[in-house]
């Protein structure tokens, strides 16, 4: 897709503005988020709204057509529309990672390239990922010169969230024996390949197929050589709290649902000698507790991002330190919320609850999804070991 396919695209001017536009998004999308459920639709006709929308121009700089927005903002916008459906909501995260990386590490051709295609509306992909190897970082996708000094990218992906209706897909690859890169390929490249085969229970319409590579040939251009991480930065912690705010934004949307069948569907036990189930005590402690646990992981969220904001105003090492291990607490706890909510919301809503038409339990099947992205446990670990020993997260930690 060429720039001027995407140059109706809205530029949104202001935090206020984009928020307000987030819930009119969320407004058209929820009614649907069911059925695209039910039936792992692409959401096609969705994605090209959001694109449309200015909403994934919001951290693209001024010079190059954006607002320039911060954390609080965007982070705020990905909750509203996670809790309306939270496989859109997760499409756009590893944009938005992406595009952060095409800022801080891009050449001045790189940003005039991509950010100016972002801001006129265009969406990043992701392929990343890899099946197979000793772990996480074991990558066999490689980026090498052929004999005609041409540079050529081989391999699989797996796990590609957005891949198959983006306009750009980064591939991250080696490039060396211990170098790595991104490689942003156009998605109707010769040799690029984007499957439908995502068969997971939850976040069914993210649609996060296969992705192949073979004898793609690519532009220098389109590579943006893997920084080496020497000092801490927020990098990662801005991909992180992006995923938090999915699962904080499932966790309102399992309490809200669950609320609405309770005081319209559900009857009450036989022994509460009450008229709707609304007037049990126990039903009414459960949900009271329910929500504290959901504001709480708000709170945490929105603390996060401002703490983001802050360390890229101020990026000293006290800051960074600060809003990479607030961004931990916010992970972790909104995982382990959506997780509880989304189970724990049903207990007072009878046997009917679990009729697959009323789709309660796609929350559930969505955050656990979700949460497997990288292990709560290991947040929980290094911030164990900070507040006990002051040991901070290491520089290379994705986590962090």
């Amino acid at each position: 897709m060429s720039p001027a396919t995407l140059s109706a695209a809205h530029r949104i001017e202001s935090d206020a503005e984009a928020i307000a536009v987030a819930e009119r998004f969320a407004a058209e999308i929820a009614p649907g988020a069911g059925e695209r459920d039910r039936s792992r639709a692409v959401p096609i006709a969705e994605l090209e709204q959001l694109g449309a929308s200015g909403l994934l121009a919001l951290s693209v700089p001024p010079d190059y057509g954006g607002p320039g927005l911060g954390a609080t903002t965007i982070v705020e916008v990905f909750r509203i529309i996670s809790a309306a459906d939270p496989s859109i909501g997760q499409v756009p995260q590893n944009h938005y990672e992406q595009v952060d990386a095409v800022r801080r590490y891009g050449s001045a051709v790189q940003r005039q390239l991509f950010l100016s295609e972002i801001a006129a509306g265009a969406r990043f992909g992701n392929a990343q990922s890899e099946r197979g190897g000793k772990d996480l970082m074991d990558m066999r996708t490689e980026l090498r010169a052929g004999p005609d000094g041409e540079l050529r990218l081989n391999g699989v992906k797996y796990y590609s969230t957005g891949a198959l209706t983006a306009q750009w897909i980064p591939v991250l690859a080696k490039t060396g024996d211990e170098a790595m890169a991104w490689v942003y390929l156009p998605r109707e490249v010769e040799g690029l390949e984007v499957g439908q085969d995502w068969t997971a229970f939850g976040q069914r319409a993210t649609i996060s197929g296969t992705t192949s590579m073979t004898e793609v040939r690519v532009e220098p251009e389109w590579v943006l050589p893997l920084p080496e991480r020497e000092r801490a930065e927020t990098f990662a912690a801005f991909a992180q709290v992006l995923h938090a705010a999915v699962d904080v934004g499932i966790a309102r949307a399992a309490l809200k649902d669950a609320a609405r069948f309770l005081t319209t569907r559900s009857r009450p036990w036989f022994e509460a000698g009450v008229e709707r189930p609304a007037e049990e005590p126990y039903v009414v402690v459960q949900f009271g507790r329910l929500r504290t646990q959901v504001r709480a992981a708000e709170a945490l969220l929105a603390d996060a991002a401002r703490l983001l904001d802050a360390a890229a105003a101020d990026p000293s090492p006290e800051q960074i330190t600060a809003a990479r291990l607030g961004v931990a607490e916010a992970r972790a706890f909104g995982a382990e919320t959506a997780l509880a909510v989304s189970s724990d919301a049903l207990d007072s809503l009878g046997s009917s609850a679990a009729d697959e038409g009323h789709g309660l339990d796609r929350h559930w099947r969505n955050a656990r999804t979700h949460t497997l992205h990288d292990p709560t446990r290991w947040k929980h670990v290094h911030l164990g070991r900070y507040v006990l020993d002051g040991v901070v997260p290491p520089p290379d930690s994705i986590l962090f």
